[in-house]
């Protein structure tokens, strides 16, 4: 699955059909998403049943972990597993919060498909500023506040009414503990850089308006679920965690702000065992605590987009030629001995895949021709050869 190319919103589902109890409750997708880091804001791996062929970048484990927690969510708030349900129900839940909005180029290569729209509108959420440039710098990209788009999910299924006033309940509250954590303690430059991250990734609230006097504590017991307050307890913990250490003004907060969330105290040990597994775990592989120049971002950020274009269309171009050895022995059989049916189906497909490569380097080698591809992609259906469409759903 290539989170990266179109399609593969239908991928995940034919997938996940084969992997339905993967998670026992919402709890254990839970437990889950928080060893990945998703729970974090930090996108570092995907669910184990998701098989990849190649590396993925950060926005590419945002997308899949997003997607995977959406569904699980759905299945067990619900109790239905049709994935084109629940693709309907997911496209309308994000219209309903005025996030659905693409632009008209995004129309015309999607068409009116739910979920070639919803793989847009996922690239929107994932993505804090979506131009070229931009995502050449990789890590610093990603939306670190994505499980408030789970949280939110759940009560929107749940149909709570006034769900964008939760929204903004839900974020003000979050970037406020996040504010007050800091405050507990001696900041550093990574600190700061943190708090510029979840404050960048803010939909609802605008943080130049927002109040971080502590007033905040009297909407907790009242407006929030008993997830979305363990959510932001792992938030809490997170923020003082980071230096590897929690002093005793540390402690006295995260204990109190446990305590305000009715949390128990064995609790608030389990979330802050957690976050410091999780640290010493990843802690190099973390975006936000390296400190690079914006020369080094952009250089890091584009060698590994070339190496990671380079990597896939080496295995495939390398996939391609092996299927055309294939064909050229079958066709060699086919001159002395009869085919089986699935022989002659190989012919067909490997054939029609080499007729297929010409017209796309074609297009892809005349001016503009990274643009004209995916356009005759959409107005051609399956124009590239098989060994390029990550996303292909395999025929029974």
């Amino acid at each position: 699955m290539n989170p990266s190319a179109s399609g593969w919103i239908s991928k995940f589902g034919s997938l996940s059909k084969e992997h339905l109890d993967s998670y026992t409750n919402f709890d254990s997708l839970y437990d889950d998403l928080l060893v990945n880091g998703f729970i974090y804001g930090i996108h570092l791996e995907v669910p184990v049943f998701i098989e990849t062929e190649h590396e993925l970048s950060e926005d590419e484990v945002a997308k899949i972990n997003l997607l995977s927690a959406l569904y699980y969510s759905y299945r067990f708030d619900t109790g239905d597993s049709n994935f084109e349900t629940f693709v309907d129900t997911v496209f309308n839940y994000y219209n309903t919060l005025d996030l659905g909005k693409i632009s008209f180029l995004n129309k015309i290569l999607t068409g009116t498909k739910t979920d070639a729209q919803l793989e847009k509108l996922i690239d929107s959420r994932i993505y804090l500023n979506g131009n070229i440039f931009n995502r050449a710098f990789g890590n610093s990209l990603s939306n670190s506040l994505l499980f408030i788009d789970i949280l939110l999910f759940r009560a929107y299924l749940s149909n709570k009414t006034s769900l964008i006033r939760h929204a903004q309940l839900l974020e003000y509250v979050t970037v406020n503990i996040a504010y007050q954590a800091l405050n507990s303690k001696e900041t550093s430059k990574s600190d700061e850089k943190l708090i510029q991250l979840l404050a960048s990734s803010l939909t609802y609230v605008d943080v130049e308006n927002a109040n971080f006097d502590g007033s905040y504590l009297d909407i907790l017991q009242s407006n929030f679920t008993s997830c979305e307050k363990k959510y932001l307890l792992d938030i809490a913990c997170l923020t003082v965690w980071e230096d590897h250490s929690l002093d005793y003004t540390e402690s006295e907060y995260i204990y109190g702000l446990g305590k305000d969330l009715n949390h128990d105290k064995n609790t608030i040990e389990i979330a802050l065992k957690n976050v410091r597994i999780f640290f010493e775990k990843n802690r190099e592989k973390i975006p936000y605590l390296k400190d690079t120049n914006l020369a080094s971002k952009f250089y890091d950020g584009m060698t590994k987009n070339v190496s990671k274009i380079i990597l896939r269309n080496s295995k495939r171009l390398k996939k391609e030629l092996s299927e055309s050895k294939e064909l050229v022995l079958l066709l060699t059989k086919s001159t002395t001995k009869e085919l089986n049916e699935e022989e002659r189906k190989k012919i067909q497909t490997q054939l029609l895949d080499i007729f297929k490569s010409i017209p796309s380097l074609a297009i892809f080698m005349l001016p503009g021709g990274a643009v004209l591809l995916p356009i005759f992609i959409k107005l051609i259906p399956k124009l590239l050869p098989s060994a390029f469409d990550d996303n292909r759903i395999k025929e029974n």
